[in-house]
């Protein structure tokens, strides 16, 4: 019951905001408009996805944007002097790399991936700031437009690649999660790390591979921000692996761990979007968008307490 209220109520919430600004403007429903809202929910959309793992793990990143700043560095410099197949395969390398440090440095310090995760972002900014030199970098003129590719539109009536991209990372995920050991485990991990580890279940590597699978998340993230403007710098994608765990409370993942989807930090992402959209299209004053939001993480949080106090009482009951 508890699952079909979380998915019946997003699911609703969607539907809610899609009628209403359909209703509301002449635009909404445009392909401009809808390629364009897809467009927007790629770079947030990749980061939820590794956040949502691991979420539903127990743990956080709060260094998934250092990570995208470095790794979109990497690309740079290395498309600059290898080409643009190598600066993107560097790119995601290095996110694999930093994501499986974070995960490493949390499980062997034992401190709170919270604090843990939160002081590497510092660190991982640092080494941004350390590649560029407080300089922003840009591909070379001759492989600028090779490079800026992934920004492109395709052939699926104006959708660009960077969305389809997002579209396949979160298939990838999903199924990772719903019908693999690995995914089984992450639940497990997340539900209750004690009985997991009585059980068998290597929790400190399963620790470590959810943060190198956002680490991944965050390298594409970034990938996406460098092409669409050419360039890469340390502060880019600041704070946004807030916004990404965010979407993926709103979206019904639990914050406590052990609960969740990729879908449903999809649909998170997607609210979110939405909410931006509905501002522009609307002529809203954005200044009040923030409050909106908040009130909508406040809302999801407190309704997950809400439905796990209930269920442990139910299940307390002789």
């Amino acid at each position: 019951m508890t699952a079909r209220l979380r998915d019946y109520g997003i699911v609703l919430a969607v539907a809610t905001l899609v009628a209403a600004l359909s209703l509301s403007t002449d635009t909404f429903l445009t392909p401009g408009n809808l390629v364009n809202l897809l467009d927007q929910a790629v770079v947030v959309g990749l980061l939820t996805c590794g956040m949502t793992i691991c979420v539903i793990c127990g743990v956080f990143d709060l260094s998934a944007s250092a990570v995208l700043a470095v790794s979109a560095i990497v690309a740079v410099v290395v498309t600059e002097r290898a080409g643009v197949p190598l600066g993107y395969a560097a790119a995601v390398a290095t996110g694999g790399l930093l994501g499986t440090l974070n995960g490493v440095v949390v499980v062997v310090t034992r401190v709170h991936s919270f604090i843990a995760t939160l002081a590497l972002s510092i660190v991982h900014r640092g080494l941004a700031l350390v590649i560029t030199g407080g300089a922003i970098v840009y591909p070379g003129p001759e492989r600028l437009e090779s490079f800026q590719s992934l920004s492109w539109p395709t052939v699926l009536g104006g959708v660009t690649g960077s969305s389809l991209l997002l579209l396949a990372v979160a298939v990838v995920t999903s199924a990772a999660l719903a019908r693999t050991t690995f995914g089984r485990r992450v639940y497990a991990v997340g539900g209750n790390p004690t009985a997991a580890w009585l059980s068998g279940i290597g929790v400190r590597s399963i620790r470590v591979g959810v943060f190198a699978v956002s680490g991944i998340c965050a390298a594409l993230a970034g990938l996406v921000l460098a092409a669409r403007g050419g360039s890469a710098q340390s502060d880019m994608g600041t704070l946004l692996e807030l916004t990404a765990i965010a979407a993926a409370v709103i979206g019904g993942t639990s914050i406590l761990g052990g609960q969740g989807a990729v879908w449903r930090g999809m649909v998170g992402v997607l609210i979110l979007t939405l909410i931006g959209n509905g501002f522009n299209l609307l002529g809203w004053n954005a200044t009040y968008r923030p409050i909106v939001e908040g009130t909508l993480i406040l809302a999801a949080v407190s309704l997950d307490y809400a439905l796990r106090h209930g269920k442990r009482s139910t299940s307390s009951l002789p």
